[in-house]
């Protein structure tokens, strides 16, 4: 029977998300609808992530639990990072399993649905270049912040890092259809939309390079704000620095992972730049942008990482004063040079370690935080708040913002920051002077 209903659940990063979301346009567009619960859901979607063990293992918890208290299931489809690392072994670890998809493959979910409903037991973790995209349907509606997916794979194989066996090498999607999704999302309500890649500043169709892409969706009608994530220090060219000088409509705000602040580590971790040639950069981008915001993200406990090398970590969160920062332990992959290296760390110093990291990281977000109180500035609303007429946006430094406002998803409306919190800040509305 075929499924009249569905839900999909996503896991991980923002490309899971973005993933997430087509496959939802995808299957609307074969008639199902998205149901309100996994109960009257025929079909449940598992869009999973595989760049740490706990992430993957959340995943089969999630396939146990759909079994029914009649002992029925919906069908269940395995789709993500997991299934292209595991492929036909994800069915035998979870008989219950019908379905699996890779990250590349999804556009074949209607065809593969139809399979599984004659009994069959399709796996497909085939990785074609960009085929998936030009198989999908144009984008009719858009949340007022919009994820596109324009950069897929990874060419640099950090030596913890699943992403080259799971996403596949490097790719960039044509200008041409980049532009075009970007008009449909634009015109469909999004105000602001967030560039996705893994490495999301590699973006290039031979002759171009990120910042060109950045500067043509700039002048789209409808687009207000461009973000993007992930970007890599080695692919921070000089055009890129100076579009964030001179695109306005790019947001103060630089997601650039650096994952541990000691050479020694960043070698073994095969990052291909060092603490100081990625402190350069953020001094660049200062100058070009003084009121830019820095995120990043951090690994601790990697193999043969000493008490000298997370001081040297602590050092450099320090030094950047970061807004923001995302922060793991270490976890072995199968298949990747770290997962066999010496000097594994044990399990309790990288619990000490992470919690001596993320302390050191929410009190630099708290004085981030502190430090725009006061200014007026401008928020996209996005959502309802918790309180009766409160409404939550995002400033350009990606803070979310709760403001007493008439105004609805979509508005961009000035404000005053008012106070901070550790997630968050407090704002009033500014009244536009009469003319």
């Amino acid at each position: 029977m075929t499924p009249r209903t569905f839900q999909i659940k996503s896991f991980g990063c923002q490309m899971n998300v973005y993933d997430g979301e087509r496959m939802a346009e995808l299957l609307s567009a074969q008639g199902m609808s998205p149901a309100s619960n996994r109960e009257a859901a025929d079909l449940v979607v598992l869009n999973t992530c595989h760049i740490r063990e706990k992430a993957a293992e959340k995943a089969y918890s999630d396939v146990g639990r759909l079994r029914r208290e009649d002992g029925s299931k919906p069908l269940i489809a395995l789709a993500g990072c997991v299934a292209q690392a595991e492929g036909t072994e994800a069915q035998r670890r979870s008989p219950m399993i019908d379905i699996v998809v890779g990250p590349q493959a999804y556009h074949r979910l209607p065809e593969m649905i139809a399979q599984a409903g004659r009994g069959a037991r399709p796996v497909d973790t085939d990785m074609p270049a960009t085929a998936k995209f030009e198989a999908l349907p144009a984008r009719r509606r858009a949340s007022p912040s919009a994820f596109l997916t324009i950069q897929e794979g990874c060419d640099k194989f950090c030596t913890y890092c699943v992403v080259p066996y799971t996403r596949g090498a490097e790719i960039s999607r044509q200008r041409s259809a980049v532009l075009e999704e970007a008009r449909e999302l634009a015109d469909a309500g999004a105000r602001e939309i967030t560039l996705l890649g893994q490495n999301v500043n590699a973006w290039s169709d031979g002759e171009r390079g990120f910042a060109d892409l950045i500067r043509a969706i700039a002048r789209l009608d409808g687009v207000e704000r461009i973000r993007y994530t992930t970007s890599h220090p080695m692919d921070m060219d000089e055009p890129l620095i100076a579009a964030h000088a001179e695109v306005p409509e790019l947001m103060p705000y630089l997601h650039l992972p650096v994952q541990s602040g000691s050479n020694r580590i960043l070698k073994a971790m095969n990052r291909s730049h060092d603490a100081e040639a990625y402190l350069a950069i953020l001094a660049k981008m200062r100058s070009a942008r003084p009121d830019i915001a820095i995120s990043g993200d951090f690994i601790v406990g990697f193999p043969g990482e000493t008490e000298e090398d997370f001081q040297a970590t602590l050092n450099i969160v320090d030094e950047v004063g970061y807004a923001a920062a995302y922060s793991f332990k270490y976890s072995p992959r199968p298949g990747t040079p770290a997962a066999v290296m010496e000097d594994q760390i044990a399990r309790e110093i990288m619990d000490d370690r992470l919690q001596r990291l993320q302390e050191r990281i929410n009190g630099h977000q708290m004085a981030f935080n502190r430090s725009t109180v006061g200014l007026s500035t401008q928020i996209l609303i996005e959502r309802k708040g918790r309180r009766e007429g409160q409404m939550i946006g995002r400033s350009p430094w990606l803070q979310s913002v709760h403001v007493e406002t008439a105004a609805q998803p979509g508005d961009i409306i000035d404000v005053t920051l008012l106070s901070a919190g550790p997630n968050s800040m407090a704002g009033a509305e500014r009244q536009k002077e009469a003319a």
